[in-house]
């Protein structure tokens, strides 16, 4: 039991990390070079 432990923690970390890289790349100054698709195809 007591190697589970540095394993889920290691996981939530990741888990963690990469969402909070995800609301940085969607929402930080790296999202200002992102394009929306729907604004290039008006109708």
């Amino acid at each position: 039991m007591e190697a589970a432990v540095p394993v889920a923690v290691s996981i939530g970390v990741s888990i963690l990390g990469l969402t909070g890289y995800g609301i940085y790349m969607g929402f930080g100054p790296p999202s200002n070079k992102l394009d929306d698709p729907f604004d290039d195809h008006e109708d």
